[in-house]
């Protein structure tokens, strides 16, 4: 194989994890792996460290590319990307257009399960980091676009099924939306804080949007000890509103 791998062992109780490419050497505290064996194995192989330590090889998938890609920012939690999946019923005949790509995990998560991912970012060095990791994704089917969305949309000839916005000008972007989306499409739009998610509804209340709603997800861990089992101390509150709506 020649594409990204997870190599995972479990070590004094504990899980440890490497993302890596097989290619030179990875050293970890436990041992040294020659990555070039990588080439001559399968997903489920074993491949063992000069300290005879075993790791099996795994298939990275987008939570993986979540916990190790390059960051460019804070990215958008899978608890918040599962509510944009679930409720705007993406699948694999979807074109998307997706704006504010970070360091591309959204679009990640999106074009594994789309046919087309246009992802549109303003910053350059954001646009360096997310084709990194798109290209260790494997993705070939998000396209990564630089330049500013509000400008952009306005230009723009193609259509699309659902719509994601993850930047703070999604106010000024979404009377140009019914434009660019299918009729029974979905838009979807992530937003921090009270402030700017009110700026979002008043804008779509001024569209032929239908069906809007504002969701906010809490995540809860569930903790088992011996003592008892009740929820995680540490676990992940308030991360941000998506705002959905149909057209």
């Amino acid at each position: 194989m020649d594409t990204p791998v997870i190599l995972k062992t479990y070590y004094k109780g504990k899980v440890k994890e490497y993302f890596a490419m097989p290619e030179g050497e990875l050293h970890t505290d436990l041992g040294v792996i020659k990555l070039e064996e990588l080439r001559t194995k399968s997903f489920g192989d074993r491949i063992t460290s000069h300290l005879g330590i075993e790791f099996v090889i795994q298939k990275p998938r987008a939570p993986d590319l979540f916990a190790h890609a390059k960051r460019s920012g804070a990215p958008m939690m899978p608890k918040d990307i599962g509510v944009i999946i679930s409720n705007t019923g993406l699948c694999s005949s979807d074109y998307v257009l997706d704006a504010g790509t970070g360091s591309g995990i959204l679009a990640i998560y999106l074009g594994g399960i789309a046919k087309k991912v246009i992802s549109y970012e303003i910053r350059d060095e954001f646009i360096g980091i997310a084709q990194q990791n798109m290209d260790l994704a494997g993705l070939s089917n998000v396209e990564l676009r630089h330049g500013d969305i509000v400008a952009e949309i306005q230009k723009l000839d193609e259509r699309f099924d659902v719509i994601t916005l993850d930047t703070g000008d999604a106010p000024a972007v979404i009377p140009h939306i019914p434009r660019v989306i299918y009729s029974g499409g979905f838009l979807a739009v992530y937003s921090p804080f009270f402030e700017q998610t009110k700026e979002i509804r008043d804008a779509l209340g001024k569209t032929d949007f239908t069906e809007v709603r504002t969701i906010e997800t809490l995540e809860r861990e569930i903790s088992f000890t011996e003592r008892g089992t009740r929820p995680a101390t540490a676990r992940v509150g308030h991360t941000g509103f998506i705002t959905i709506a149909r057209y």
